[in-house]
């Protein structure tokens, strides 16, 4: 068998390396010395709708369940995965059998020990029941077995060059003694008697108000044995400008959601406040509803690329923090993978009109917009930099005659609208995008995990197909950049900019705490949050 502790992909292509950074951070909470040496405050903007890492899909679900459920690698910041509870990993010479080597002294919080059958029961279960984002990553997967206490081996149906890092970081692992037997795993609540191998365990929670984490006796991925914390508190807020004056006011620690940029700039120089840096592995866009009669025109699509102001959007909503992707699906961040030759739709409201006009649609009424060309956007209101942004959408929309009206929910509400495909135009992010050849079968195969917008198209699901077989980087580059040219073309994703996120937090009292790529990870993992100390 081939040995290394990186597919192929990865270790030939730029996307390797990048080291995490640590950083130091600090409470502002009013409390006395003995509590704010024990607890950390951090503020959300959303309940946790799951509990069950499986199936939970929203920021808070990913922020509570991670210090808990263990991945089996870690991101660094070029979006490569290095060791973690996973030691070591490879691929048999003809592709079809995959393996992996586990740490052999991690422990559920209970005292029974983490072992490759935790894996084997997990990765069964998600293929079983198709549950979440990793079921759609892996189809190639087969079988696994667990060969010894720290060794599975997976049977694959084709080589599959990502199907070990897609389940290294996307596959938390949950305890087989503490879940139902498979085939009832997705309906598990998973709402009490937890059961934990990350740092934390959860203890209390109170709904609308604050989700309370203890830390556990043994973990043995920090320095220290075990968190160096004894509680991390989640506070929920009902947006980030609360959270920013609960932070100055010390009521609050940390703030997990990215900052918009006008309010990071309130809190830059604040005395304690630092304003904290991570880079984006994936992208902000707008997707069209494929089931709309009117939006499954392409002539409609071309009109809309056309009709908005992407550098506005960069510099004026997101205040300089946000870089193009080229109207591409594969962001110039993962420079290995990203075609040097894509251009981004220029902002021309008279080639829109042009474009329409051609198509044979009309003002009949008079009013300066197209009879017939009416839709809604739908975004989270919570999230102000694409509220900002979606104005300058709507606005941009009218000088091209397209009428746009716009729909804020609330986070919940809107995430259920996208799944539910109950939307005419969706203004939302990726957090992190960061192989292309698994996550293109994601967002836009036919019945892909996250293909809200319907998509549908036999000769992109061609290149897909053919990116995901090849077993060498010069051998995907070709399907993949093809793929994203396609994906501009048919404008099935308007990719608006990747950007820079800011995360605020008082430097005064707090370190050790480490910072990982993507507003998902951020501050907030796991790895961080075993690591913080009180600061000397």
């Amino acid at each position: 068998m081939i040995r290394n502790v990186r597919n192929a992909l990865t270790r030939r292509s730029v996307l390797m390396g990048g080291v995490v950074m640590a950083m130091g951070m600090a409470s502002l909470s009013p409390a006395s010395a003995q509590d704010a040496a024990s607890r950390i405050v951090i503020g959300t903007t959303a309940d946790v709708v799951n509990f069950n890492p499986l199936v939970g899909n929203s920021r808070s679900d990913t922020w509570v369940t991670n210090l808990m459920y263990p991945r089996l690698m870690q991101m660094t910041d070029k979006g490569s995965k290095d060791p973690y509870v996973a030691t070591e990993w490879g691929y048999s010479e003809d592709g079809l059998t995959a393996w992996m080597d586990i740490r052999g002294d991690m422990t559920w919080n209970d005292g029974t020990p983490f072992t490759a059958d935790d894996i084997v029961f997990t990765i069964t279960a998600v293929t079983t029941e198709k549950i979440g984002v990793t079921a759609g990553l892996i189809p190639s997967f087969v079988s696994a077995t667990a060969v010894s206490p720290t060794r599975v081996e997976f049977t694959l149906s084709r080589p599959d060059s990502t199907f070990l890092t897609n389940i290294g970081f996307w596959m938390p692992i949950v305890p087989k003694h503490a879940f139902p037997e498979v085939g009832q795993v997705a309906a598990f609540a998973n709402d009490k008697d937890w059961v934990s191998a990350g740092p934390f365990i959860l203890t209390e929670v109170n709904a609308g108000q604050n989700y309370l984490l203890t830390a556990v006796d043994n973990y043995p991925l920090v320095e220290a044995g075990k968190a160096t914390v004894d509680e991390v508190e989640f506070r929920v807020f009902p947006d980030v400008n609360a959270q920013a004056l609960a932070l100055r006011a010390g009521d609050l620690d940390l703030i997990a959601n990215s900052l918009p940029a006008p309010i990071a700039r309130t809190l830059q120089g604040q005395p304690g406040i630092t304003i904290a840096q991570a880079p984006s592995l994936g992208w902000s866009h707008v997707l069209y509803n494929m089931t709309d009669e009117v939006l499954s025109k392409l002539e409609v699509r071309q009109a809309l690329a056309h009709a908005v102001d992407y550098e506005a959007i960069r510099t004026i909503a997101m205040q300089g923090l946000a870089t193009s992707t080229n109207s591409s699906a594969v962001s110039p961040v993962l420079s290995y993978w990203a075609d040097p030759e894509a251009k981004e739709y220029a902002f021309d409201p008279e080639l829109s009109k042009k474009i329409l006009t051609d198509a044979g649609y009309t003002d009949a009424n008079g009013d300066g917009f197209f009879d017939g060309i009416e839709f809604s956007l739908l975004y989270e209101q919570s999230a102000a930099d694409i509220a900002n942004w979606a104005q300058i959408m709507k606005d941009g929309a009218a000088k091209a005659g397209i009428k746009i009206n716009l729909t804020g929910l609330e986070r919940n509400t809107y995430l259920a609208r996208g799944r539910e495909k109950d939307f005419d135009i969706y203004a939302g992010n990726w957090a992190v995008m960061e192989e292309p050849a698994a996550y293109l079968g994601l967002a836009y195969r036919t019945g892909g995990f996250i293909n809200y917008a319907s998509i549908s198209d036999p000769d992109l699901e061609k290149l897909i197909d053919e990116a995901q077989a090849a077993t060498t980087p010069e051998a995907v580059k070709v399907p993949v950049q093809a793929a994203a040219k396609l994906i501009s073309e048919k404008v099935y994703d308007n990719v608006l900019y990747y950007q820079t996120f800011q995360f605020a937090y008082n430097s005064d009292k707090w370190e050790g705490f480490v910072i990982q790529p993507s507003d998902l990870l951020s501050l907030v993992n796991p790895l961080s949050l075993a690591s913080v100390k009180p600061k000397n």
